[in-house]
């Protein structure tokens, strides 16, 4: 199979695969360079982790040596050190065997392509000369083929006239005449310029092609085998020190089996053991009972003395119903102003990256028309360059809409991002606190059981209400029937349409309450009135909480 017989009318094709047949082999090169560096550096990185945990003499780590375990990993550091410097071999033997022969290869092999294809355009060119001279003398000759027909018609019309004097039809027979010799002397170019024609072709097509192509095949195999010697030398470098890395992980494995493992498990029981005792179980509470309680040394002292907060009753969750249980009754707006600010984000995010592909698209087509309409000005036998440029203005059109498509969702993601850390730093703020209280040995695992927004649910307290043992608190687990006490008040920024259960609707600039502040989630609970409560986002509103009201955080 040769290049020059099956592929004589794929001068561009093989043009560019040629091309990226060296691109390969460039990028080979760099990846085994980017390889010998990452291995010289890992060496020397191991080198500088072996050093930097060697035992130090006349410390307490000396003192420490005597254990297995101390052993063992002084070895480790030993031959860690040994294995860094079999990368270093890798790394010196990739450089001198594989990254400096194919560089000058490489540039051997640019300069043969680039010497074969300047003569297949010379090639190019004189059968293409040769082709329009054809099309000029077949042109000539069909133009004179014309007027001669149609002087031999007028000498006819004139000859059959008995009112047209001698001297005009002998004009005429004159004319018809020469415009006939004309024809004549054009078929005979016409010949003579078709012959030499298909002459320069045939010698073009079997001879000057096939030999510039089977110079450029017989290239393409050279680099393609070179690759495959090259692929082997990589393969047999890292192979060479196998061997000895071998050696170094047996030292490794080896001082590994010296180690006591059941006393360093009892260490680690010793070191992380609390002390702590599990929760106990939750008490049944009958709701079918009157509410009333009687305030007793029995119920007040010996919760308060347990630790124990009452579980939070129906009534104080059932109002926590989460807006994403159920789809949205209306269209999504075209900004996700329904979702939270991270879903949003999201969402915006991947519109961004939407507009940014179908841009890139036109941007593509433009530049190919571009040149399709250069071809054309300067070929116009080729095609119409006005309709090309009609194609090139509506393009730009698009991508001018296009682009104010991504200036605009892009405006809308810097403001949802510009209000995330403000909210994040507020979460980490609570989970500090919740870190904090929690180191108290308050057995409070069985408070707040509340749903989260996947529908399930968790005993973690973090998520719902802080840990508080003040007296304020305890007068919220008999409130089961009241409303939720108001923490602070809040502005919207934004009208919110509240369609989903368990939201509510807000008028931009509107005044309201706060009941439960932002939990993480991105939702904060308001009330307008005793009757009408629900979630807005975050986002939406600016909160300003009341320090001293009944149920707020308090911040440290």
């Amino acid at each position: 199979m040769s290049w020059g017989t099956e592929l004589w009318d794929q001068f561009d094709n093989l043009e560019k695969h040629t091309q990226w047949g060296i691109e390969v082999l460039e990028k080979y090169i760099k990846f085994v360079k980017e390889r010998a560096e990452i291995e010289i550096n890992y060496a020397k990185q191991l080198r500088n982790l072996s050093k930097k945990y060697q035992t130090k003499k006349n410390s307490k780590e000396e003192e420490e040596s005597k254990y297995t375990s101390c052993k063992a990993f002084q070895t480790t550091l030993n031959e860690t050190n040994d294995y860094a410097g079999q990368h270093e071999v890798i790394s010196e033997n990739m450089t001198s065997m594989i990254m400096t022969e194919l560089t000058r290869f490489v540039q051997e092999l640019k300069q043969e392509r680039k010497s074969n294809f300047h003569e297949g355009r010379k090639a190019q060119q004189h059968i293409e000369t040769c082709w329009k001279q054809l099309e000029s003398s077949k042109r000539r000759f069909e133009r004179d083929c014309k007027e001669a027909d149609r002087a031999q018609q007028y000498f006819e019309r004139m000859d059959a006239d008995i009112n047209v004097t001698k001297a005009d039809v002998e004009k005429a027979r004159t004319q018809a005449q020469i415009r006939h010799q004309m024809a004549d002397d054009s078929k005979g170019d016409y010949s003579s310029v078709l012959q030499k024609f298909n002459h320069e072709q045939q010698e073009h097509y079997h001879t000057h092609i096939p030999a510039i192509f089977q110079k450029l095949q017989d290239m393409e195999e050279r680099r393609i085998a070179r690759l495959g010697e090259s692929l082997k030398n990589y393969a047999e470098i890292d192979r060479q020190v196998i061997p000895i890395i071998g050696k170094c992980l047996d030292g490794i494995t080896k001082s590994a089996e010296s180690i006591n493992s059941k006393q360093d498990s009892q260490t680690v029981i010793e070191s992380f053991k609390s002390g702590f005792e599990p929760p106990g179980d939750v008490d049944f509470e009958d709701f079918t009972q009157s509410m009333k309680r009687t305030v007793s040394d029995t119920s007040l002292t010996n919760t308060r003395a347990e630790g124990k907060s009452e579980p939070k009753t129906p009534g104080k969750s059932r109002g926590k119903l989460w807006p994403f249980i159920k789809k949205n009754k209306g269209a999504t707006p075209e900004d996700f102003s329904n979702l939270p600010p991270e879903q949003r984000r999201k969402k915006l995010q991947q519109k961004v990256d939407e507009l940014n592909k179908e841009t890139q698209k036109e941007i593509d087509q433009r530049d190919a028309l571009t040149k399709m309409k250069d071809v054309y000005m300067k070929n116009p036998q080729m095609g119409d360059a006005a309709s090309v440029a009609q194609k090139l203005i509506e393009v730009g059109n698009n991508i001018e809409k296009l682009r104010i498509e991504v200036q605009k969702f892009e405006g809308w993601l810097a403001e949802v991002e510009g209000r995330l850390p403000a909210r994040n730093d507020n979460s980490r703020r609570q989970s500090a606190l919740y870190e904090t209280q929690n180191t108290a040995p308050v057995n409070n695992c069985a408070q707040d059981r509340e749903s989260s927004p996947d529908g399930s649910y968790t005993e973690d307290q973090s998520q719902e209400t802080e840990v508080k043992v003040t007296p304020t608190e305890f007068d919220d687990d008999f409130d089961d029937e009241e409303p939720l006490p108001t923490i602070g008040t809040c502005k919207a920024l934004y009208a919110f349409d509240g369609e989903n259960e368990g939201t509510i609707s807000v008028a931009e600039g509107e005044i309201l309450n706060v009941i439960e502040e932002d939990k993480g989630d991105g939702w904060t609970r308001i009330q307008r009135s005793e009757e009408e409560e629900g979630y807005v986002p975050t986002s939406y509103i600016e909160v300003y909480l009341d320090k001293n009201a009944k149920g707020a955080k308090t911040y440290i």
